[in-house]
Parts: C-alpha cells; structure tokens; sequence
C-alpha cells in the first residue's frame, strides 16, 4: 500500500467535511467528484453555483455540497465575527463584508465555526494567499510560535527514512528562520509525523557541515536550534548539525556522528533556511522514482486543535494534502 493509498484509508474512517475554495477550478471539480464517490471525505465546493455546474459538465456531482456565498445565509455573521477578530488592525464592517465574500476567507470561517474540518486550497492560489486568510482567522494552534509547512517525500528507493517516507521542512514558508524558529519547525514537524503518518520522528537538522567539521555563524544557528529541540521536547530524537549524507546514510552516518539515535536513519530533515528547503525538495522530486506530497503546514489548527494546514501543490508528481 503506498502512501496516499495509506491517508485516504484513514481519511475514509473519519469521513471529515474538508471546503474546497477553488470551486469553479477543474481540477477541484474532479478531485470533488472522486473525493465524494470514493468516500474518502465530505467534499464542499465553495463558489457561484452556476459557474460551478457550467465547469462540472460530465462530472457527478451529486454527493457534493454546494456553498453559494451570498446565498448562504452565514455571510453577514462571518463577516461580523471577522471585524471583531481584525478591528484592532483597522478593519471597517464594509471591508469585512467584502473580504469574506472571498470563498479562502469564508472556508477559513466555515473551520473556525465549526462547519467545516478542513480546507484545501492552491489549485489556482499560490501559498501566501492559501495561508494568510488561515493565519488571519484561525491563526495558529496553542504551543506553536511559527506557522511552517514540510512536504512528504516518496522514494522508491526504501531504505531511506520510515520505507522510503522522508519529511522535508521548511521548504515553502519562512525564508531565513534563526534558531528558535527553526526548533520550533522541527517540533511542529514532528507531531505532523505522529498524527498524519504514524511515525516515530527521527529529526535531523542538516547543515553543511557535520558536528563542528566546518565553523560559520550558519552552522551554529543549526547547532543552536538542535539544542532548543532537545530542550523544547526531551522526548525527541534529534541531532545536528548533520549533513545530508550523514542524514541518511548508515554508513557515513555512523562514521561522523556515531551513537547517534538519528544520523543514518532521519525520517525528518530540517533544512536551514528556505533556499535549501525548496531548492532539495524540487531536485529530490523531479529525480526519477521519486515523489512529493504536499506541503502541509504545521501550526494552523482545525477544531479540536489538532494541527495540520494544507495549500497544495498540484502538479503531477504530488498528490492531493490532507487536513486535521
């Protein structure tokens, strides 16, 4: 069983109501379709009703929920309940009113409220404008400082991480994190491992340079926020500063960090900044009998606090992200 075969199993055993903003997006429209029919969640199409059903021609929509804005009848409380919680920001009731006519503001509300678990969005928005309604509006869950994402990396390769399962972080949000952020980006990492995929983490915080093989103020940040995680959650498996290969392979792993509990099995590796997150996540993806899913974003909590946050990428190689 692979690893989305895995998450739509356990998707299918909650059966969560997850909104879908890009309503009118065709490929939306067909992951709503197969969604629906497959029983994997509650699919909620978010948008004009007739501009959806003039794209869904030979599409079954018929298990799918249709969310009209201003045929709603909730958009005048949401957009009250949004100026009390951005009024001290300057916000005015008419701006509030316009602004959660916007379907990610309003599949924001709807999780907030309650009528919804989940939102996934980025078909057609990039990830600042998936994020900022979240952050806006539901904000982060409690204990979590720094809203990051990390992708789920497929190798067919097996003998990496947890079967060929890696988690990489940060590679989409916060472009030069110090060290703090960077400890609470593992951490977050981490229960993402737990909750969405069972695993038990194995944190590296990689670096060019291996336990002092190299001195740079770049690699006592890492060595820094390796000694915040371990604070933070003594529970933790975690070291660094490792390099790559240190990472993930026996071998070497053994030779430049031996007794580590991490170096040579890592199932998470936390990069430094977002330059190398992006930069290795893009290469690890597009080389041959690999694979990435993603990103989800630790941090940003649905009800019950449970903390996951989905923008997705959509190209071919990455299947679709999971809430909650």
């Amino acid at each position: 069983m692979g690893l989305m075969d895995d998450i739509k199993r356990k998707a299918r055993a909650v059966r969560k109501r997850i909104a879908l903003p890009e309503g009118d997006e065709e490929r939306t429209l067909k992951a709503a379709e197969i969604i629906a029919a497959e029983g994997i969640a509650e699919p909620v199409l978010i948008g004009d009703t007739d501009a959806i059903m003039s794209k869904a021609a030979g599409l079954d929509l018929s298990k799918v929920k249709i969310v009209d804005i201003p045929k709603s009848g909730r958009l005048e409380s949401y957009a009250q309940e949004y100026y009390e919680i951005r009024k001290s920001k300057g916000m005015t009731p008419e701006e509030a009113q316009k602004t959660m006519a916007d379907p990610m503001f309003y599949s924001c509300m709807m999780v907030k409220k309650g009528e919804a678990d989940g939102m996934v969005a980025g078909a057609v928005n990039p990830t600042a404008n998936t994020l900022r309604p979240a952050l806006q509006i539901i904000k982060t869950a409690p204990g979590i400082s720094v809203v990051s994402s990390c992708f789920i990396m497929e190798l067919k390769t097996k003998e990496y991480g947890d079967d060929g399962i890696i988690l990489f972080a940060d590679c989409a949000v916060n472009p030069n994190p110090d060290a703090a952020q960077l400890a609470a980006i593992a951490v977050s990492t981490a229960k993402t491992a737990k909750q969405l995929l069972g695993m038990e983490p194995r944190i590296a915080m990689l670096s060019f340079s291996t336990k002092g093989s190299a001195r740079h103020e770049l690699v006592d940040k890492v060595a820094e926020a390796t000694e915040l995680v371990k604070r933070m959650d003594p529970s933790l498996m975690v070291d660094g500063e490792l390099q790559a290969d240190a990472a993930l392979v026996e071998k070497v792993g053994r030779l430049k960090s031996p007794g580590s509990p991490v170096a040579g099995r890592a199932n998470i590796l936390i990069f430094p900044d977002l330059q190398a997150g992006n930069i290795g996540y893009k290469l690890v993806q597009r080389l041959p009998r690999a694979g990435a899913t993603g990103p989800a974003c630790p941090g940003v909590p649905g009800p019950g606090h449970r903390s996951c946050w989905a923008p997705i990428d959509w190209s071919p190689s990455c299947g679709p992200g999971v809430t909650r």
